[in-house]
């Protein structure tokens, strides 16, 4: 078991002793990147501290800590505007004002279905000063599964760019439906605000909730219940590892709505950041503005990164990523040779990070970790702690492949239809399997539910995965186990090639012989012209051929 700021069953002198080292260290990391400035600007200092204390650590009150903190400085910037975060409070008070006379009020369940913008940040603040719950809907549902997932949530507001609601999902009649963006000028949450009442919105009788909807990539999507942030512990434990500041410009390509896209939110609330925001995802346009405003931080999903590395040498040359301190990067594995090959084109800045919707996160690689072993999901960070278990909840032996299990102060509160995860005491399992190195490093082996036994043997997919990316005509591949008649199961691989590379299904596995054991070879080789991935580059299986 590999713990960090763990107490456990020690005796209770040193428990104590742990607690207070801990809160020694969040208090470091949090003076380190500057959340807390001792003896700078004390009036606003004072004033922010006091807006988390009357909001609490919620979306609403850091950007109302941000709003007396630095009311001047820009906080939201995407494809058509940029905000202050005074400019963010004003708007945001109008709007939660409107919602409130329109009867949204504390624990009223409202959709939001939008890619990264402006009016989603509003959408979200305006939501949590009403105390409302807002439910985050993935963009790459389909119009059936919004619709039963409208169906099975009940909101009683609907808020969606119109390119989602130009595919007419079936909605009840009687759902209260406004268009979040639009590009012919549809009426919406720009009139609400224009029409809002500019007044201070009294602090709610208890904080809204936020509720991610799971991605449905291979069944119908859940609704996770997640927590709000406790204090700046949360802030803390990322800040361990990822060296962010504040006042940083950080570039959120990932979507919001996705978990990793939402620590990122709230981190950068906590840090009183700039958020520059693209609804689409575009590798050169991403690396313009990077190079226009000087972005220091990219927070991205692997398939992102990936499509940054293909674009042409002369074109990557062109802009200058020089301020990129971190690109952090989560939501699925990156193939290691892409690691590499990130690290030698951009530096050392590339930080992994291993987590999931209902676990939040569970260890960070760093450019150290990643360039020693490139497969690595590094380490648990500050007040994190990870155990491999068997399959009775009992550690494994170091080095042996188990269920990671995971604790820390940001788990799920379960699953909108009562379901939970499994947990030993404190820890829950995550879903996946994997082992620890002697150097204390996690390496995740693949999902327990993706392993097939093929002719009395266990095997993953990500094994084979890696093998097959690193073949140089290779641009994307996706491995799943399907059923055999005479080994039980067997691995079909979907492999998408680079322009103008040429490679059959044979020589395909000819050259991987070498590098992975027989009975892990994919015995069926489907080229495709693309994989069906959702806006968070994972795989949705059911697409597949």
């Amino acid at each position: 078991m590999v713990t960090t700021g763990a107490t456990g069953t020690r005796p209770d002198g040193l428990a104590q002793v742990d607690r207070r080292e801990n809160l020694i260290n969040q208090g470091f990391h949090l003076v380190r990147s500057g959340v807390l400035a001792p003896g700078l600007r004390v009036h606003r200092d004072v004033g922010a501290i006091w807006q988390l204390i009357t909001w609490g650590p919620s979306i609403a009150g850091g950007y109302r800590a941000s709003a007396v903190r630095a009311p001047h400085q820009t906080g939201v910037v995407d494809d058509r505007r940029t905000l202050t975060f005074r400019e963010l409070d004003d708007r945001t008070n109008r709007l939660a004002n409107a919602l409130r006379d329109q009867g949204v009020g504390v624990g009223t369940p409202v959709g939001l279905m939008c890619r990264n913008h402006g009016g989603l940040i509003e959408a979200m603040v305006a939501l949590a000063k009403v105390g409302a719950t807002t439910l985050l809907f993935n963009s790459g549902l389909s119009p059936a599964q919004v619709s039963a997932v409208v169906a099975e949530q009940g909101p009683a507001l609907f808020l969606a760019d119109q390119e989602f609601l130009d595919k007419e999902p079936d909605l009840p009649t009687s759902l209260r439906i406004l268009s979040t963006w639009s590009d012919d000028g549809a009426p919406g949450l720009a009139e609400l605000i224009t029409a809002g009442d500019p007044a201070k919105v009294p602090v709610p009788e208890r904080p809204g909730r936020t509720v991610v909807m799971t991605s449905g990539t291979t069944s119908t999507p859940k609704g996770a219940r997640r927590p709000q942030p406790h204090g700046l512990s949360e802030a803390a434990s990322l800040l361990s590892v990822i060296p962010l500041r504040t006042g940083d410009r950080m570039m959120i390509t990932t979507p919001i709505f996705h978990t990793w896209g939402l620590a990122a939110l709230q981190l950068g609330m906590a840090l009183h950041a700039e958020l520059v925001l693209q609804r689409r995802f575009d590798p050169e346009q991403v690396l313009r503005v990077i190079a226009e405003r000087r972005v220091t931080a990219l927070i991205a999903v692997p398939v992102m990164l990936q499509r940054l590395l293909d674009l042409p040498a002369e074109v990557k040359a062109r802009y200058d990523t020089s301020s990129l301190r971190v690109v952090a990067y989560s939501g699925s594995a990156m193939p290691p040779d892409r690691v590499t090959q990130f690290l030698d084109e951009f530096g050392p800045v590339l930080y992994g990070l291993y987590g999931s919707t209902e676990a939040s996160w569970a260890s960070i690689s760093t450019p150290e970790d990643l360039a020693a072993e490139p497969t690595t999901a590094g380490r648990p960070p500050l007040g994190t702690r990870i155990a491999i278990l068997d399959d009775d909840g009992r550690p494994v032996p170091r080095g042996d492949v188990g269920q990671i299990c995971v604790g820390n102060g940001m788990l799920f509160e379960g699953y909108t239809n009562g379901a939970g995860k499994p947990m030993f005491g404190d820890l829950m399992a995550t879903g996946d399997r994997g082992r620890i190195d002697a150097e204390g490093r996690l390496y995740v082996v693949g999902r327990a539910d993706d392993m097939i036994v093929s002719g009395g043997e266990n095997v993953f997919p990500r094994p084979v995965e890696d093998a097959i990316a690193a073949l140089p005509e290779v641009a994307d591949v996706a491995v799943f186990g399907v059923p055999d008649d005479e080994f039980g199961n067997r691995f079909a691989a979907y492999v998408v090639l680079h322009d103008g590379a040429t490679l059959t299904a044979d020589a395909l596995l000819d050259r991987l012989r070498d590098r992975l054991p027989r009975f892990s070879l994919p015995r069926d080789v489907h080229f495709l012209e693309s994989l069906p991935r959702n806006p968070t580059g994972k795989v949705v299986r059911r697409n597949l051929p």
